[in-house]
């Protein structure tokens, strides 16, 4: 990281508990090691977050906004995170919409609440290429099992893309969702060679789905915005919920629609700001 910007301002904040640190600097100033990173978001000794986001002060329009996970490895989206970028974008332009762009893809946000956000994540990645997976599979329901062969607890998940990467395990209604003991399996799967995030879905009702998520680089959280919208697009892929639904995760409600007009992903939920502070030197 640039010595002119070591003990550079930030904004804390979290969208359904899955919380973030939110700086501004120039792209090229701004590059943290991993290191760094991981010491950052230490809930012990450093700041603590699952997630660090990047907004690029070199542009006032449209700017790159980037996001490390936790452990110190850059993403290339965050639907919660994404959430958070817009309103504090939309309070510095004292607008009701904002645009911007992640190293994957092109993201807008509109208000929908004095502290509720929709933002418009785009057309999910449903091609096997687009995870990637490490071999051609229909996205629909994957060859992967978690469990004694012949008897699985777990298999055939959807895979979407998100600009990350999402496998979702549909569980039984009386099923317990092995987040912990699974997750860490899923997150280096060799099937999914890049790395992969896990959910774990209940159907409720065809408009309301239950789901818990193990993030590739964070751990269980409680929220993933990108694990909601590939949720709610791989059980409408199977004929399990409508193009609108309410996710429930640990920390709260997002409401998810798939519409079919444009095939875009919108997300709506709440954001909160928790306070700020100054990133450490080293």
């Amino acid at each position: 990281m640039n010595a002119a910007i070591r003990t550079l301002p930030f904004v804390k904040m979290n969208g359904l508990g899955n919380d973030f640190v939110v700086v501004q600097a120039p792209a090229r100033a701004f590059n943290p090691s991993e290191a760094q990173v991981r010491r950052w978001s230490d809930r012990e000794n450093g700041v603590g977050f699952d997630q660090l986001i990047a907004i690029s002060a070199d542009a006032v329009a449209d700017p790159l906004v980037r996001f490390w996970n936790a452990d110190g490895r850059p993403v290339d989206a965050c639907g919660n995170g994404s959430r958070c970028v817009g309103w504090l974008l939309m309070e510095a332009g004292r607008s009701d919409s904002a645009r911007f762009h992640t190293p994957e893809r092109s993201i807008t946000a509109e208000r929908a609440g004095e502290l509720t956000v929709t933002v418009d994540m785009g057309k999910p990645g449903l091609n096997w290429k687009d995870i990637p997976l490490s071999e051609p599979m229909d996205t629909k329901g994957i060859e992967l099992e978690i469990g004694p062969r012949g008897a699985p607890i777990l298999h055939t998940p959807g895979c979407v893309s998100m600009g990350n990467p999402h496998v979702v395990f549909f569980l039984a209604p009386a099923q317990s969702a092995p987040v912990t003991s699974v997750g860490p399996m899923l997150e280096r799967h060799p099937m999914v060679p890049e790395g992969v995030n896990g959910g774990f879905c209940k159907v409720q009702r065809r408009d309301r789905l239950r789901l818990k998520v193990w993030e590739r680089g964070a751990g269980q959280t409680k929220a993933c915005g990108t694990g909601a919208c590939a949720a709610l697009v791989a059980a409408h892929r199977r004929g399990l919920a409508d193009r609108t639904a309410v996710v429930e995760l640990d920390g709260g409600e997002l409401v998810i629609e798939w519409r079919e007009a444009d095939d875009h992903v919108l997300m709506t939920g709440p954001v909160a700001i928790e306070f700020t502070g100054t990133l450490p030197r080293g």
